[in-house]
């Protein structure tokens, strides 16, 4: 099996947001490991655990939970009336499905684990500060059911204020002689009816190794505008100027916006705010405005920015990037998720705290290896060779950081000059791509003995466009209704792939 989520399975993405039944997404992060030391109790072969108690309230599908299960089958079940009940361990159903036999839960990876054995354990941990807490599950080398020399090692990580779920593959075996070695990654609601999966990971045999997916809900924040500031002298309260709010909402030109303290003053159009310049009451404290004739809330909160909220090295007060003292609209990555709570800034699957580093430790400036005036940690090319970080996990480990494909002691992500960025790998230029710049249709010339099966095109921020998949060897890429501007494209030959780059025009 291919275990490198992104080379095989990050091009099913989009046909997983195809559902619409589920109001959460997934996408890719970095493999990243937690420690968990509280054992969880009542973990029978086939049965579910004692209730466990949340450190803060969940929100899943809607619904708020402060208690959860843990199935030995390696599931989250927020049905606390299964606690200590039987556990089911054979399906055949895809996520969804209403006669999926697990409900409400995050599947983990749902599968049959033999808990009997004493070999492996289950355990669970908090790990951070309020209001930023994650509370996380640890499977440990749990043997499968029939097949006690395979074994899995997962982790679900819960984070509180965000409904943000976190699933860590960190090394799932396969034990192919036993309920088909069936197994899915994802998520379902309490009916069955609406569920998500991790691409390529819907119930089917799969191996997976050092495999990180976030689902997260999509406007899970409402259409409200965030502004968060730090707190300067831990009282709570801040001036908060208004100006960035107007410069994020209203395009240039465009008449300024009238912001109220409660929504009767915008009601009734009275005891408008004075100025630009506004001091918070509580927080978080919700102002208003209108736009386009819709309400629109504008949410004002401190937080103490002595606490590094998502622990990535970075103090959160440095997580402003734009430099307009809003930590809230500052997402380098787009990938919804703002600096100041993302540990991956650039959305490259390399953890910003690998990457946030100094030229050297008595120097200010930061590490930025091809000296585009973007440190590493903001960059998702960072050494400027034209293949986007994440593409450059060779080894197909999940890390691009532990590659060095020409031996020089540097690796591929921030080596301009390795071999496999210069598009010489084991079929050397046995695969082309033309014309280039390209308007309509691109071309792919293939000299090799394999067939082309897989192609997918990504924007310069990393964002997968386009996807092709085909028995038959894929020969042309019809690139008409892309925009213009750079792009990346990944092509699968055999076992192998090769990234290119191309300019639609």
């Amino acid at each position: 099996m291919i275990k490198n989520y992104i080379l095989a399975l990050f091009t099913a993405l989009f046909c997983q947001f195809s559902f619409g039944q589920s109001n959460y997404s997934v996408s890719p992060i970095p493999f990243q490991q937690f420690t968990a030391t509280l054992p969880v109790q009542g973990t029978q072969d086939d049965i579910n655990s004692n209730v466990i108690q949340l450190p803060f309230n969940f929100d899943f599908y809607g619904v708020i939970y402060n208690q959860i299960v843990v199935s030995t089958n390696g599931y989250i079940d927020f049905r606390t009336t299964s606690a200590n009940q039987f556990s089911p361990w054979s399906f055949t159903q895809s996520v969804p499905a209403a006669n999926f036999p697990v409900k409400n839960s995050i599947l983990g990876c749902f599968h049959d684990m033999n808990n009997n054995t004493g070999l492996g354990y289950i355990n669970y941990g908090i790990y951070g500060t309020a209001p930023y807490r994650k509370f996380v599950v640890a499977f440990n080398n749990n043997p499968q059911f029939s097949c006690t020399t395979a074994t899995s090692t997962i982790q679900m990580i819960l984070y509180e204020s965000q409904s943000i779920i976190d699933i860590q593959l960190i090394d799932k075996q396969l034990c192919s002689t036993w309920n088909g070695g069936r197994a899915v990654t994802g998520l379902i609601n309490l009916a069955g009816t609406a569920g998500i999966t991790a691409p390529g990971r819907n119930t089917g045999a799969w191996t997976a190794f050092h495999e990180g997916w976030r689902f997260t809900r999509s406007g899970y924040t409402t259409g409200d505008y965030q502004f968060v500031k730090c707190d300067g002298n831990s009282d709570g309260v801040e001036d908060f100027n208004l100006q960035v709010v107007q410069n994020d909402l209203v395009a240039n030109g465009a008449p300024g916006l009238t912001f109220y303290a409660n929504l009767s003053d915008l009601q009734t159009q009275t005891n408008s705010i004075s100025g630009l310049n506004y001091t918070n009451l509580i927080s978080p404290q919700t102002i208003y405005t209108m736009m386009n004739g819709m309400v629109k809330s504008i949410v004002l909160t401190v937080i103490d920015c002595s606490i590094d909220v998502d622990t990535d090295t970075v103090a959160s007060g440095l997580e402003d990037a734009n430099n307009d003292t809003n930590l809230a609209n500052d997402d380098t990555d787009m990938d919804g998720l703002p600096n100041y709570l993302d540990n991956d800034d650039d959305g490259d699957l390399v953890l910003t705290n690998v990457e946030y580093v100094f030229t050297n430790k008595n120097a200010a400036a930061l590490m930025d290896t091809d000296n585009d005036g973007k440190p590493n940690y903001l960059d998702n090319d960072d050494d400027g060779d034209g293949v986007l970080t994440f593409m450059e996990d060779y080894n197909g480990d999940g890390n691009p950081a532990n590659d060095d494909t020409n031996n020089n002691g540097v690796v591929d992500y921030i080596d301009p000059f390795n071999i496999l960025a210069a598009d010489s790998n084991s079929f050397e230029n046995a695969i082309k791509l033309f014309p280039n710049p390209v308007s309509e249709m691109l071309n792919i010339e293939n000299t090799s003995n394999y067939n082309v099966s897989n192609v997918s095109i990504y924007s310069i921020s990393g964002a997968l466009v386009k996807e092709i998949n085909s028995q038959n060897s894929i020969q042309t890429i019809p690139v008409s209704d892309l925009q213009t501007g750079l792009y990346f494209v990944k092509i699968q030959v055999n076992d192998e792939v090769k990234n290119f780059k191309f300019i639609k025009k």
